[in-house]
């Protein structure tokens, strides 16, 4: 009787087990009556164990029509005749964008480079082999001009802002192939400032040709394992003159030297070189005289240039040591290479390298900065669209108040960030024309570190947010949203961190006297007066007071921290580098509030109030004052323990 019993009851919790989860008397599956996605649960479930439900995913527009601060800008600023042809170049190139690029791009994330060291019978050949993506991505940088548009100059100044434009919209979409671009528009620009017939003959046809088999990319060699922006003390990279009479192979164009001028076998260790596959390079090292000596610091480094490769594909006296591996941009081939007899040729005077890759700096700063606001651009257009389709707690996302006062802050900075970076490109157009004044080159020289330092931070802020705004989809790899964030980081990192740039802009306040900080006053001020109309008669004279107070604060801050003591401005390089984008944000909004048309006033006038009103970053003088760094030292260093106190 008593097993009976047990028997029964264990009968029973089984029946009351299989109810719970979901399964019928017999053991087999219970189908629920429940709606689902607005079908029955039977029917949802009938043959899926997934149902019928799956998101709808962001969906990617034309980039330039889908942009319309960008369009409202390049109409205010550009002539008729220039503005027609170039609206045309940017609506058919947004098309190929979103319709071939992206998914190039996204293949060549999905693909990346690696190195085949050894063939199948042990010789060394470190063959790179890229994806198929990444080659085309090379053949439509040529045919659409993304640098040769800058230096044919169609349009005169106008051709810079022109080829930025263009970039802005391929760098997210582009699998990272705006790096070796950016590094190639460097190339171009420092062939054009020096005195070097040679260079100009040999290698500047090919970084601007629009021609793919024609068509050159260029890297820059400069970080070593001692240091990556410290160059002076970090380049142990050597230069040996190749002597009178030797026969001199530069890459793959051999000449006879009798001179003995120029030609130089290169022996050093390059930690982090950036698109191993380009043609050519320049890089620093240090020339060696007959007594085996070498000059140290700055005034030892001379600029070199060398192609990677001779006339058989073979390396230039270069073994690749092993492919980096990255939190970010893994669809870029980057490298530790060994020189080791590498033919190269000097550029510039010897003991000059410095001055000489300032030219390049300047460019691949600026293309830094593009292609931060790309990336902001991007996860904005991906983000808005999804809140348009995504449904939470019985609503669309785009009718949760919280959320969109979310995006519309990261809206605000990006508008102000895409103007900054499109003001800094007019002006180099005008640099590159010889058209620029003394005011506005010093404001070029200036803002361009700015730039980069402020729009870096702020990318892989936006961009965080932005691929938080996805919740868990954002978190993964197959949406590839993640790739966004990754690739951004490396933003406020390459061409110098942000505290490098900080002091940079302190190098140009003190290079310069002072002048181009009132350059960018002078700017400012010329801003605002040339629309004092437009902002009585829109109502934006209001805005006018909080701006010029911040002005005047970053201003009168300099002087006195500079009288009183240099160490204060070190301390607050940082905050004072954010405060001046934010200063010159805030009248760049208000310039494109005040000539916007009528349609978008109200929003472009909300803007522009919103980012004015923000608080500077800047503190007062006390907080930076030297017996702070006492201070800092010991909460950073505490936790380590007396020894590193």
């Amino acid at each position: 009787l008593k097993l009976w019993l047990r028997r029964i009851i264990m009968a029973a919790r089984r029946l009351t087990r299989n109810w719970r989860v979901g399964r019928g008397f017999g053991g087999g599956r219970r189908l629920l009556s429940a709606s689902v996605g607005g079908e029955s649960a039977p029917e949802a479930f009938a043959k899926s164990k997934t149902g019928a439900f799956s998101q709808s995913p962001p969906a990617l527009c034309n980039p330039f029509t889908g942009d319309p601060l960008l369009q409202a800008y390049l109409a205010r600023v550009l002539p008729a005749e220039a503005r027609e042809s170039m609206f045309v170049d940017l609506e058919t190139f947004g098309n190929r964008v979103c319709n071939e690029i992206d998914h190039l791009g996204r293949q060549a994330e999905l693909e990346p480079p690696y190195l085949r060291k050894f063939n199948g019978w042990g010789k060394r050949t470190d063959e790179l082999v890229t994806s198929s993506a990444w080659k085309q991505l090379h053949r439509i940088s040529a045919e659409e001009g993304l640098i040769s548009i800058a230096y044919n100059r169609q349009h005169a100044q106008w051709s810079r802002l022109h080829q930025m434009a263009k970039l802005y919209l391929f760098g997210s979409s582009s699998g990272l192939y705006s790096c070796p671009l950016a590094m190639t528009d460097g190339a171009a620009k420092l062939i054009e400032e020096v005195d070097d017939a040679y260079l100009r003959e040999r290698a500047l046809p090919h970084l601007t040709s629009r021609d793919p088999a024609h068509f050159w990319t260029s890297g820059q060699w400069m970080t070593e394992k001692k240091g990556g922006s410290d160059v002076a003390s970090g380049t142990d990279t050597y230069a040996r003159p190749r002597g009178k009479g030797s026969e001199r192979n530069v890459g793959g164009s051999s000449e006879h030297d009798d001179t003995g001028t120029g030609s130089y076998s290169l022996h050093g260790y390059k930690w982090f070189t950036s698109a191993l596959d380009a043609n050519m390079a320049f890089t620093l090292a240090r020339v060696v005289d007959q007594e085996g000596k070498a000059t140290k610091g700055t005034k030892g480094l001379s600029l070199f240039y060398l192609e990677t490769k001779d006339e058989k594909g073979c390396f230039n006296g270069i073994e690749v040591q092993c492919l980096k591996n990255k939190l970010g941009t893994r669809q870029l081939p980057t490298a530790e290479l060994l020189l080791d007899g590498t033919k190269a040729r000097l550029v510039g005077e010897e003991g000059k390298g410095v001055s000489g890759i300032s030219h390049m700096l300047t460019i691949t700063r600026i293309h830094n900065s593009l292609m931060a606001v790309s990336g902001m651009r991007r996860i904005l257009q991906l983000s808005r669209d999804y809140s348009t389709r995504r449904v939470a707690f019985g609503k669309l996302l785009s009718h949760h108040p919280l959320h969109m006062q979310t995006l519309s802050r990261m809206e605000v900075e990006t508008r102000g960030s895409v103007l900054f970076v499109l003001e800094l490109c007019r002006l180099l157009g005008l640099h590159d024309c010889a058209m620029a004044s003394h005011t506005q080159q010093d404001l070029l020289r200036l803002m361009t570190s700015v730039a980069k330092l402020y729009t870096a931070k702020q990318a892989v802020s936006v961009i965080s947010e932005g691929v938080e705004s996805f919740g868990g989809q954002g978190y993964i790899e197959d949406t590839g949203i993640p790739t966004l964030l990754r690739d951004a980081q490396v933003l406020p990192i390459w061409e110098g961190t942000t505290n490098i740039l900080s002091l940079d802009v302190l190098r140009v306040l003190y290079k310069t006297k002072g002048e181009a900080l009132q350059s960018l006053v002078d700017t400012i001020n010329t801003k605002l007066s040339s629309v004092t109309r437009q902002l009585e008669q829109r109502g934006l004279v209001e805005l006018i007071t909080p701006l010029k107070h911040k002005l005047d604060t970053v201003v009168s801050f300099a002087r006195q921290a500079t009288g009183e003591d240099p160490a204060i401005m070190e301390l607050a390089a940082r905050d004072f580098s954010f405060s001046l984008a934010q200063v010159f944000i805030g009248a760049l909004l208000i310039e494109h509030a005040a000539l916007c048309n009528e349609e978008t006033f109200h929003l472009e006038r909300a803007v522009a109030q919103r980012s004015c009103l923000m608080p500077l970053p800047l503190l007062t003088m006390d907080h930076y004052a030297p017996h702070t760094h006492h201070t800092n030292t010991l909460l950073v260093m505490q936790s380590g323990g007396p020894s590193h106190l």
